[in-house]
């Protein structure tokens, strides 16, 4: 029994180790590697200009090392119209392959070697071989230069059909530059023997969509500045390198990051400092540590790389296809200058409550004396944390008139704990309630910041669908009156009427008569006025010459009346 429990602890214990070892690997030396591409940083230049003709001017400068072969191949049949002039120190022997439109140049004193399909098409110049005085021969034979490429042991050269030409400047600038960032021709190189260690780890997990590739630079090297392009989706990546080494990621989306050097985003003006500690360059401890930063049960791929220049460009994943990672929308710009270009690692998300609970649907529509709330957060790189500075916000109208407002917001309370790597904000829309359209793009413009040091984040953009509020006349009360109620009313109305009347009986006592009745004319003509306060009138006896008879009679009738009555 006891040796079956001692073959089962050394069965488990072998498990154990062969899992431990499994999760990282040991790098061999390659020629080639599947993942990573390198590049050097040459002089170079690319431009906008074009000759009259619709040529395009390429200057293809060669370099080719002592152990190469210095053989290479053009393959240009569906080449855009070009003039392509070629220069190099070395004596090479190349493979052209034409289309009637492009024309070669080549120096009279030139150890290059054509062979191909359009003799015709290959000339002979004497033009200088400094690159400055080259581009200046180049400028005054064809009018300009649309661009020039230096290329260390050159194997192919092929056309990708399209248009070399770059927005922007007509005047060539030779400075240090990716030829690879040149879309109109795909370059291949030879590759350097004992360039690359690289190496899988034994057991890969189909099931996690997101990579880990980690790249290597030892102590000894001499390089320090290296620029990385990361052509794959969901995937993270640990850079290690000699302290002084300097990261510059060309296009950090759906990327994370994790480095014993600073990191430097296309958008920041300041670098990132180190997120690990890690000064040695073993394989196994590298690994390890990236495993433990970016908390991942394996990795996709380690490369080791030995580099003799102090800047080149790196390539992760296929070289030729930029076109895997999605291109960063441009930015809808309320005036006529170019923004940065964002990082497209920004989204907003908007409330109807200031709990920021329950998300507004984009297909909501909100009334426009309501207030909305909005959370605008970034993408983490790694365990970098960054924060996020809000300058301005504005919405635009989606008509074909386009009319622009500037909203002005109000900061939310947002702690690191409830919302880290984000900020909250609210906006008032009652400027847009005397406006017609209803389909909005909310925008507002962003930095990032990391320890004090910010850089334009560019812009996070949101639709946003507003209705004006009803405008209905409000309904008039209902009044249920009880009995209490009746009761108090009519006591209410019976007091007013005893106050009333002894205003009145307080005026006839004072005055005699009503305020503002006059019966005093009346009353010593009226009979049954006994009371009145008035002074009666004396009646003469005498009448005037103008009465007549029969006014006198109708005098003494009327003032025989009461005497009459009275008897």
């Amino acid at each position: 029994m006891e040796g079956h429990v001692a073959r089962l602890a050394l069965l488990l214990c072998i498990t154990v180790a062969a899992s431990a070892s499994s999760q990282t690997c040991d790098p061999k030396e390659v020629n080639d590697n599947p993942w990573v591409y390198v590049s050097e940083i040459l002089i170079g230049c690319w431009t906008s200009f074009i000759t009259e003709d619709k040529a395009e001017v390429h200057i293809l400068k060669m370099n080719f090392s002592a152990t190469d072969a210095k053989m290479f191949s053009l393959q240009m049949t569906n080449a855009k119209p070009m003039n392509l002039i070629l220069t190099t120190s070395d004596m090479v022997n190349g493979a052209y392959y034409l289309n009637s439109d492009v024309n070669i140049y080549i120096n009279n004193d030139s150890t290059v070697t054509l062979h191909g399909n359009q003799h015709h098409n290959i000339h002979k110049q004497d033009f200088p071989t400094q690159d400055e005085e080259l581009v200046v021969w180049a400028t005054q034979t064809f009018g300009g230069v649309t661009s020039f490429t230096t290329v260390t042991n050159l194997l192919t050269m092929s056309s990708t059909g399209t248009t070399g030409t770059k927005p922007g400047s007509r005047y060539c600038t030779l400075r240090n530059e990716d030829a690879i960032e040149k879309h109109f021709m795909k370059i291949e190189t030879v590759a350097r023997a004992s360039l690359f260690k690289s190496c899988s780890p034994q057991q890969q997990n189909p099931g996690d969509e997101t990579e880990l590739h980690i790249i290597n630079i030892p102590e000894n090297s001499i390089t320090r500045n290296v620029s990385l392009r990361v052509n794959i989706k969901k995937t993270s990546v640990f850079l290690r390198g000699p302290r002084g080494t300097t990261w510059t990621i060309i296009n950090p989306q759906h990327t994370q990051f994790g480095s014993n050097n600073d990191i430097l985003l296309p958008t920041f003006t300041n670098t990132i400092p180190p997120s690990v500690t890690l000064d040695i360059d073993n394989a196994e401890d590298v690994q390890k540590k990236a495993l433990e930063y970016l908390k991942a049960s394996t990795f996709t791929s380690y490369t080791e790389l030995r580099l003799e220049g102090s800047m080149v460009s790196l390539v992760l994943g296929n070289k030729f296809n930029s076109a895997v990672i999605e291109a960063a929308p441009a930015p809808v710009a309320p005036v006529a200058t170019n923004a940065p270009h964002p990082m497209p690692l920004l989204l907003m998300q908007l409330y109807t409550s200031p709990d920021y609970r329950s998300p507004l649907d984009p297909t909501t529509k909100v009334q426009s004396d309501k207030r909305i709330y909005a959370e605008i957060s970034v993408h983490t790189l790694g365990n970098i944390v960054l924060t996020i500075k809000v300058m301005s916000c504005f919405v635009r109208s989606m008509d074909s008139c386009p009319v622009i407002k500037e909203l002005s917001f109000m900061l939310e309370a947002c702690s690191l704990t409830s919302c880290p790597n984000s900020t909250r904000l609210s906006f008032s829309l009652d400027q847009l309630q005397e406006l017609t359209s209803t389909t909005w793009d909310l925008e507002c413009s962003v930095k990032l910041c990391h320890s004090e040091k910010c850089g334009d984040g560019g812009r996070v953009k949101r639709n946003l669908e507003v209705t004006q509020p009803s405008l209905q006349p409000p309904t008039p009360p209902c009044f249920d009156f009880g009995l209490p109620g009746v009761l108090g009313i009519a006591f209410g109305g019976f007091l007013i009427g005893v106050l009333l009347i002894g205003a009145l009986w307080f005026i006839k006592i004072k005055t005699g008569y009503p305020t503002g009745l006059d019966i005093s004319s009346t009353a010593a003509n009226l009979p049954g006025c006994p009371c009145s306060g008035a002074k009666r009138q004396p009646v003469s006896t005498n009448p005037s010459p103008s009465e007549n008879s029969s006014a006198n009679a109708s005098i003494g009738s009327t003032q025989s009346t009461p005497t009459s009555s009275m008897a």
